[in-house]
């Protein structure tokens, strides 16, 4: 690619945004040119608006150190300097939505992390290796918004991505029911253990909102387009708990699964180790050569060891085995702030450039 294309962070001060400055410091594609926050650290240098609350392992990269600031509100301004956003901000969801929508309607296409535009029946929810279709909504949106190169794209919640890749890969044999409970990171809340140190040595049975999102949020990615509409599909049926736990990144599930036509073992492992996606095909930046896993250790996936594989992109898969009560359990690991955040919108936003929905301007 000649040029790369001109990007905002918006929310660029929280940690998804500091996870979103970190990832595309290198990115052959795009070029972080401008980042934007609240009025608090407007005007200030990104080194200086996240002095003390730098919450990486990484340093800063050097080239958003001296980027000075802006205000989100700022918006007609921000648009006219870059292609597109990615966007992070910590407001009620109906103010990001209004945001959102703002940034869109100067064409300036947004690529979300956040959750308010989930159920927003003509915005896509998209895991590229999962349902890219559902990006051939966006000419709905444009005609609601009433743009021409503006819209929303989302990506779903971080927890879904530790079980939905594995579930999706099987789906040929007709998933009926799946139980779930996530163990999820405190980075999910934004948090690292020097912020909350009640976390040390504790386990927090309620995570609000986690619950509705793991059940109902498959179903979207599993949906169909009718009508202008995202339709979620009615099956399988989905219970879920999620419980947070003492572990800074990377959310595991324990998932439990009953089939319309029960599989062998082999047939399950084979399917996780060989499934591809679009991202694979297109070889996209970002994507993950081997998309999930399969671990034959008793003992893995573990956090600590597995977590960052393929760079935080892949998901990890280990236990398989018959159950008493259903056809078979499975525990899965993925990286929250990774392929369950910024990782994950920046591999949307490259496939919305292969796809032609997203230009420079």
């Amino acid at each position: 690619m000649s040029e790369k294309f001109k990007v905002a962070i918006l929310g660029g001060t929280g940690m998804v945004g500091q996870r979103f400055i970190s990832l595309l410091a290198d990115h052959p594609w795009f070029e972080v040119t401008n980042i934007a926050a609240s009025k608090r650290s407007a005007g200030m240098t990104y080194e200086e608006a996240v002095s003390g609350r730098w919450k990486m392992d990484n340093e800063i990269p050097e080239k958003a150190k001296k980027i000075v600031v802006q205000d989100l509100h700022e918006i007609e301004k921000i648009s006219s300097e870059v292609d597109f956003c990615f966007s992070a901000v910590d407001m009620t969801k109906e103010e990001i939505r209004q945001f959102e929508d703002a940034y869109a309607k100067t064409e300036t296409p947004v690529v979300s992390n956040n959750s308010a535009h989930r159920w927003t029946p003509d915005v896509p929810m998209v895991v590229p290796e999962i349902n890219p279709e559902h990006y051939e909504i966006i000419p709905f949106q444009r005609k609601r918004l009433g743009t021409k190169r503006g819209f929303v794209a989302v990506k779903p919640n971080c927890s879904i991505q530790s079980y939905t890749p594995a579930l999706h890969a099987i789906r040929q044999f007709g998933i009926k029911q799946v139980a779930v409970c996530t163990y999820q990171a405190i980075s999910g809340a934004g948090k690292t253990f020097k912020e909350w140190p009640e976390m040390v040595g504790n386990v927090i049975p309620y995570i609000g909102g986690e619950e509705a999102k793991s059940e109902d949020e498959p179903l979207r990615l599993w949906g169909r387009i009718e009508n202008g509409k995202i339709v979620k599909a009615d099956a399988p049926l989905i219970t879920a708990q999620c419980i947070r736990v003492p572990v800074l990144n990377g959310h595991t599930a324990a998932v439990f699964v009953n089939f319309e036509k029960k599989p062998e073992k082999q047939e399950i492992i084979d399917l996780w180790n060989s499934y591809s996606g679009k991202p694979q095909e297109l070889k996209l930046p970002s994507a993950p050569k081997q998309f999930i896993r399969y671990m034959e250790e008793d003992d893995r996936p573990q956090v600590r060891l597995d977590v960052d594989y393929e760079h935080g992109m892949g998901v990890s898969m280990g236990r398989l085995r018959e159950d008493s009560l259903f056809d078979y359990k499975f525990v899965g690991l993925s990286h929250n702030t990774i392929r369950g955040a910024a990782g994950g919108a920046i591999e949307s936003a490259e496939m919305l450039v292969a796809l032609g929905y997203i230009e420079k301007k």
